[in-house]
């Protein structure tokens, strides 16, 4: 059953069986567009199937946008609802049950997978022209500076200080923070600016450092899409969208021994409780520091 076609049914259901005011029908039709519409840039259009991971993810990234704890919680309900709707009328295979958690994290990519996808927009740029170009940067940046893919987008051109390796990034509650990007983020900024201008239109001049094809800034739909595909070529489990890229470069950072107070800072967060949640010491880490440190190991 069509994704769309499915929710359509489910409505009339809430309507005719449930008795649920047009209101609240509303709330869930709201809810669940938001739903397939994540699924369908994961290649999902139909129910069944509708992977747990694919309704994980999509609540992270609710989160990640900044939506109210009492929104998530209702995206979470609609969710567990249609699911039960589904296996009920013998249209899934399984229950759709709500994450015991919204927000749950992404999975980790090594360095070495990060590697992987790099090697592959490397290998696009040749004959990929100036969109190959840009997305080498996008993936650059985003894994240098761990920024949530709204910020990434959101950047001018002006945000960047190739000087001091800076960009100045606008997160949840118009909060501004700058964050620090390494030289290979820089040679792939760098390189993008001197093609963008085959993506500037006369009609929609833009000061997006990132452009797409019609010349307006660069929509976070077109940078999930390049990042699940990327993704595609790293063996693993769990959600794959460009949150998975800021929890890597987090983890990867206290791997080397980066303060977490200096990880808040750059992830953006308000309480250092949240960065606690969102990163974990790696085992290796921990067996590295205990080797070190313990005067019995």
């Amino acid at each position: 059953m069509e994704f769309e076609h499915a929710i359509e049914t489910f409505a009339a259901h809430l309507r005719d069986q449930r008795g649920l005011s047009e209101h609240t029908i509303k709330g869930y039709r709201s809810d669940l567009k938001s739903l397939a519409e994540h699924a369908a840039e994961h290649g999902l259009h139909d129910v069944p199937p509708l992977p747990i991971d694919a309704v994980r993810d999509w609540l992270y990234e609710s989160s990640e946008a900044g939506l109210s704890s009492s929104t998530l919680a209702r995206r979470s309900a609609s969710a567990r609802q249609f699911g039960g709707w589904l296996e009920e009328s013998g249209s899934a295979v399984g229950r759709l049950k709500t994450p015991k958690r919204a927000g749950r994290l992404p999975r980790v990519v090594g360095e070495e997978g990060i590697g992987v996808m790099l090697e592959a927009l490397r290998a696009r740029v040749p004959d990929g022209g100036p969109a190959a170009v840009r997305d080498l940067a996008v993936f650059e940046l985003l894994y240098a500076s761990a920024l949530r893919v709204g910020e990434l987008v959101a950047l001018d051109v002006d945000d960047i200080d190739t000087s001091r390796l800076t960009a100045r990034a606008v997160g949840k509650g118009d909060k501004e923070r700058v964050v620090p990007f390494g030289r290979p983020a820089l040679d792939a900024i760098i390189d993008w600016l001197r093609v963008r201008h085959a993506f500037v239109h006369e009609q929609r001049t833009s000061n997006a450092l990132f452009l797409g094809v019609r010349g307006g800034r660069l929509g976070q739909r077109q940078v999930r899409q390049l990042i699940a595909e990327l993704l595609e070529l790293v063996p693993g489990s769990g959600p794959a969208g460009p949150h998975t890229l800021r929890h890597s470069a987090a983890t990867h950072l206290l791997d080397g021994g980066a303060d977490l107070r200096a990880v808040q800072e750059l992830l953006g967060h308000a309480s250092l409780g949240t960065t606690q949640m969102y990163t974990h010491v790696s085992f290796d880490r921990l067996r590295k520091t205990y080797a070190n440190a313990h005067p019995r190991a």
